[in-house]
């Protein structure tokens, strides 16, 4: 049977999900550690320069060094690719992480830095039924967390708040900054229409805009749509015509319902999603 996972790792392929830190190393055990999320299927990668740009910028921002060039990624995600086939539906998974700290353990050591490569298949979601709800949990500031990288200690905070929605029968849930708006989902950026206007919470240092997010914008505002960035409550979202999320994983996706108010997938749903699949075949 052919393996489901391989990884890059200190100079070869290794199939599985291969071991590769101690209790000592300084990513699994405080937290130092970075990675991107691209995708593959039905025979493509779109944005996947994108995403391999911005591991390096994570890596600076966590303090990390960015050992790999882009040009050295290219290359190791087309050899990955070749292990799998053609058409499978794959995350293509970067990552640097620090190997050991300074004296007390919580510094890291940026000359430690490693890395590895990972891609695996994960089949792509197909939209259905997604609830979802407020989080009472919110999103950190950049005075207390590095959320300018896609650091992997910011996504303890989304999966508790997923945990939380979970328990009340919610699949996903809004999350807020610190001032009260609405930043995103859990897991992935918020879009919402209203009276024939597209809006989604404007950037402002509590969450990464995620890259499916500007392709998404872009590709609504070239169809003709207007999007608008800006502060947006959940009162907002709450009376919305239409509510969607963007994200690497799942690509475009519709909720069906906000608390106990059913929604459908509604016309900028749907032109989002037809767009980014057109674009991601050249089309």
């Amino acid at each position: 049977m052919a393996e489901s996972t391989w990884t890059f790792f200190e100079g070869e392929w290794h199939p599985g999900n291969v071991r590769m830190m101690g209790p000592r190393t300084h990513g699994a055990w405080l937290g130092s550690t970075v990675f991107d999320g691209a995708r593959a299927f039905e025979g493509v990668t779109p944005d996947l320069d994108l995403h391999l740009a911005r591991v390096n910028r994570s890596a600076a921002a966590m303090g990390l060094r960015a050992v790999v060039t882009e040009a050295r990624w290219h290359d190791l995600v087309a050899e990955g690719l070749r292990r799998f086939a053609p058409d499978a539906a794959l995350y293509i998974r970067p990552m640097y992480w620090a190997e050991s700290g300074f004296a007390g353990g919580v510094r890291h050591d940026p000359d430690s830095t490693s890395w590895c490569l990972c891609l695996y298949e994960a089949p792509m979601p197909v939209p259905g039924e997604l609830a979802i709800t407020l989080s009472p949990y919110r999103r950190p500031t950049a005075e207390t967390a590095p959320v300018d990288a896609k650091a992997g200690c910011l996504y303890p905070n989304g999966a508790r708040a997923l945990l939380e929605a979970a328990q009340r029968g919610f699949g996903n849930c809004l999350m807020r900054d610190g001032l009260g708006n609405v930043a995103e989902f859990a897991n992935a950026n918020a879009f919402m229409a209203r009276d024939g206007v597209v809006y989604t919470p404007a950037p402002n240092g509590t969450f990464l805009a995620g890259i499916t997010r500007g392709r998404v914008i872009a590709l609504l505002r070239a169809a003709g749509a207007t999007v608008v960035e800006t502060a947006l409550a959940y009162a907002d979202f709450a009376g919305a015509d239409e509510i969607f999320s963007a994200g690497n994983y799942a690509k475009v996706m519709p909720v069906t319902r906000i608390d106990d108010r059913p929604l459908a997938p509604g016309p900028f749903y749907h032109r989002a999603r037809e767009l980014y699949w057109a674009f991601a075949h050249g089309r």
